[in-house]
């Protein structure tokens, strides 16, 4: 099942600063530019960094399709202010996106 334009606009609405781009019916989500996670079958799934373990202390892990890593589960989708508390943290812990060759 693809996630709807719907889910994934309610969760753009939750946090300033996270994008989305439409990948084969479900989204990745970036952060200041940087891939924090994504929406799969209209659920909120991100990379397990350390500061995501943190706090998603519990979280379920669950792979977003056949064949993919596993990446967390985040439930507490209606609240922005933890959202983007984790996004932050999270930004911090990643690496920056490769350059494009030209």
């Amino acid at each position: 099942m693809a996630s709807s334009k719907e889910y994934s606009e309610f969760i753009l609405d939750m946090c300033a600063g996270l994008s989305a781009r439409a990948m084969m019916g479900e989204y990745l989500l970036y952060y200041g530019g940087k891939l924090v996670g994504g929406i799969y079958d209209n659920r909120l799934l991100v990379k397990p960094t350390g500061a995501a373990r943190a706090l998603l202390q519990g979280a379920k892990e669950e792979l977003p399709y056949d064949g993919a890593k596993p990446m967390l589960l985040v439930e507490n989708v209606e609240d922005g202010a933890f959202l983007r508390e984790l996004f932050e943290a999270m930004h911090a812990e990643l690496p920056e996106p490769k350059k494009k060759k030209k």
